[in-house]
């Protein structure tokens, strides 16, 4: 698993072929996407230690990475299903977990954001290098759904589009959630 992750890392060429092909990695990509959105919100919302306090940073952390992994089913089974649908493409959601938990590798960058805890400044020297690396994360997921779709590239990335719109209702729910959530933490915080 690890030449495979340094493989996506480097964006090795065949990398996600392979494991579009090997039915075995698809719980070690399931592994990838819980571990790394867990690691991504823990620096993702590490600000909520200043003013909420720890037991809030780790309940929204839980919480958002929930809802992370959530939308990366749903924009995995959006992805295959355009794919398969409109496109004809030979795809099916279990190679399409496979090649986009590989690529979500790139998200564990956000776990430096878990520095703004330490100091809010860093925000700013921090939000370049997560910047680069969504952008790099967003490199990763056309190569790999190029690869799985075997389509030309604007047919890639119109499918990678509306998935990533599916996505994104996912996470402005999970924002609605966390808020929800926020108000009544620094209310149960607040007895302690």
């Amino acid at each position: 698993m690890l030449d495979r992750i340094v493989g996506a890392l480097t964006f090795r060429k065949g990398v996600y072929a392979e494991v579009e092909r090997d039915k075995s990695f698809y719980q070690s990509a399931w592994l990838i996407v819980i571990v790394v959105a867990l690691l991504n919100s823990l620096g993702y919302v590490a600000g909520v230690v200043h003013t909420e306090g720890f037991f809030s940073w780790i309940i929204a952390s839980v919480v958002n990475a929930i809802f992370a992994i959530l939308g990366f089913a749903v924009s995995a089974f959006i992805i295959s299903w355009v794919g398969k649908t409109v496109f004809s493409a030979k795809v099916d959601f279990n190679e399409m977990v496979r090649v986009l938990g590989l690529a979500y590798i790139w998200r564990i960058i956000g776990f430096i954001g878990i520095l703004a805890s330490v100091s809010v400044a860093l925000s700013c020297v921090l939000a370049p290098v997560t910047f680069a690396a969504a952008i790099l994360g967003l490199v990763a997921w056309l190569l790999a759904v190029k690869e799985a779709l075997d389509l030309d590239w604007l047919k890639t990335i119109i499918t990678i589009a509306l998935g990533w719109i599916a996505g994104l209702i996912v996470t402005v729910l999970s924002s609605l959630v966390l808020g929800l959530i926020g108000i009544s933490i620094t209310g149960v915080t607040s007895l302690f």
